[in-house]
Parts: structure tokens; C-alpha cells; sequence
């Protein structure tokens, strides 16, 4: 499927946001002293929630947790701890149960809005990081977690990142994951519930493994590519500089999370 001129439009304008966001959050006074002690202990995954301007009610489902975002019909992010148990379980297989979330009280996109609209419909939680749980499996195919996707992009390189941050779990042992749409102005939209179509998505993921704990994020275009998944990292920083959210504004430890948030060592992620 090619790029309407909206698309387009909306590519141009999320490189350019993108190149602002990194060169001011990469100013080398911006940067804070490193903590005495590098260490996070959440006790929920509200310590993780984004300050998110697009988010209308938040959702507790078994496997995540999920900002709803009324204007799109998808959720504005979903927050999740994904485990080495969990990401090497593989006890229950999707089903591909596609349905309208009955939580989401105005009603939520439908089947009928991604039909014959050439957008897949992507997982934001994916089901690949559901297999430990019968319910969490069910619940990730909620039409809520679903945002529409080209098919190259969510058959490639979004699959390929998914794939790493399982392979991330298994090796770091407990990771939390953040994962969202980005909007820009002409964004399309789909289906007579009017459902966003991003122009890019993002992926926050932090080690919560003692003692090397550390921050990366990703940011995508909605548009398929067979380039390396490291160059879509960038800072959380620049991250929240691009979206205009505030990671983990409710943690413990403000001074350890604004720290880890400037810092991007990609060789910690390999």
C-alpha cells in the first residue's frame, strides 16, 4: 500500500520533530550528575505510567495496563513487566479473537473500521508477550490495543523489535515496557468510528534487573524498513521532547529516573 500525500506530509513533519528533539536533549548542560546509587524498586506499574496529554481513562487488564485515547479510538499507550518466566512460556497460542473492548464505556473501534482499509491492526501489547496467560492472551486481541498499521511495518520491522524486546526479558530477566502511537497534523483517519492512523510508534524499556539498571527508547515510523532497529533509538528525553509526554513522573527515586532518562547506551542492548 503506498503513502496517501497525508502520510507523507506527516513522515516529513515526525523527521523533523525527531532532529529537533535530539539535538536539544543532547546539549551537553543539560546534562545531570550521575546518581550516588543507580537503583529502581517500583511496587506497581502506576510508578511507570506516562503524563500523557491524549490519555482519557486508564484500564487494568491482566497482561497491561492502557491509556485510552477517545479522539483516535486507541489507546494513547499500554504499560507492561515482562518477565524471563513470561517471555519464555509459550503456554497458550493466540487465537486471533479480534473484538471491541466492552471496558471502554463510549464503545471502541470495531472490526468493520480496519476492513478493506489496507492498515493492519497492530498490537500495541503484543500477544507474542501474552503466552503465559490464557486471559492476558484473550484480552491483548481488545480492539483498544489495536492501532492501524501498514502491513509492512507490522509484519517487519515492528515485529522484528518485538521479537528483540522478548529476547531483551530472557536476558535481563524483568524489563517494563511502554509502547504507543504518535500522531502529527493530517493524520488519516479510518472506519466510521474515525480511528487514528500514526504516523509513528514508540517503545520505552527499562532493565529493572539489579544492578545495571538502564533506559532506552524507539521510535518507528509507521512505514516498513529493513534498517538496523538501532538506529530508531534515542533518549527518553528526546522522546518526551518528541511527544510531549512525561515518562515516569510518579517513580521513586526522581533523581535516578532523570538521569537514566538522558543516558542511551546501545551497546547495553544488543
Amino acid at each position: 500500500m503506498s503513502m496517501t500525500k497525508n502520510q507523507r506530509f506527516g513522515l516529513i513533519f515526525f523527521f523533523i520533530m525527531l532532529i529537533a528533539a535530539y539535538l536539544v536533549t543532547t546539549e551537553p548542560w543539560k546534562k545531570s550528575s550521575k546518581p550516588a546509587m543507580i537503583s529502581i524498586q517500583w511496587n506497581n506499574l502506576a510508578s511507570g505510567y506516562p503524563l500523557a496529554p491524549t490519555t482519557d481513562t486508564i484500564l487494568s487488564y491482566e497482561g497491561f495496563d492502557l491509556g485510552y485515547n477517545e479522539k483516535f479510538e486507541q489507546a494513547a499507550w499500554v504499560a507492561y513487566v515482562l518477565t524471563r518466566e513470561e517471555a519464555e512460556s509459550g503456554a497458550f497460542s493466540r487465537k486471533n479473537n479480534f473484538r471491541p473492548d466492552p471496558s471502554i464505556i463510549t464503545g471502541s473501534a470495531s472490526l468493520a473500521d480496519y476492513r478493506a482499509s489496507g492498515f493492519d491492526r497492530g498490537h500495541l501489547a503484543p500477544a507474542g508477550d501474552m503466552t503465559w496467560s490464557k486471559t492476558a492472551m484473550s484480552q491483548s486481541f481488545f480492539m483498544s490495543n489495536m492501532s492501524p498499521q501498514l502491513p509492512a511495518f507490522n509484519r517487519g520491522v515492528w515485529r522484528r523489535l518485538e521479537t528483540r524486546i522478548r529476547n531483551w526479558a530472557i536476558e535481563k530477566d524483568s524489563l517494563f515496557v511502554i509502547t504507543g502511537p504518535l500522531f502529527t497534523p493530517g493524520d488519516s483517519l479510518i472506519g466510521l468510528n474515525g480511528v487514528g492512523v500514526p504516523t509513528s510508534y514508540f517503545k520505552v524499556l527499562v532493565d529493572l534487573s539489579p544492578p545495571d539498571h538502564d533506559m532506552i527508547a524507539f521510535v518507528l515510523p509507521n512505514a516498513g524498513s529493513k534498517a538496523e532497529l538501532s538506529l530508531f533509538a534515542l533518549t527518553v528525553d528526546s522522546l518526551e521532547m518528541l511527544s510531549g509526554y512525561d515518562f515516569f513522573y510518579e517513580a521513586p527515586d526522581q533523581d535516578v529516573i532523570e538521569w537514566l532518562e538522558q543516558q542511551m547506551e546501545p551497546g547495553n542492548w544488543n
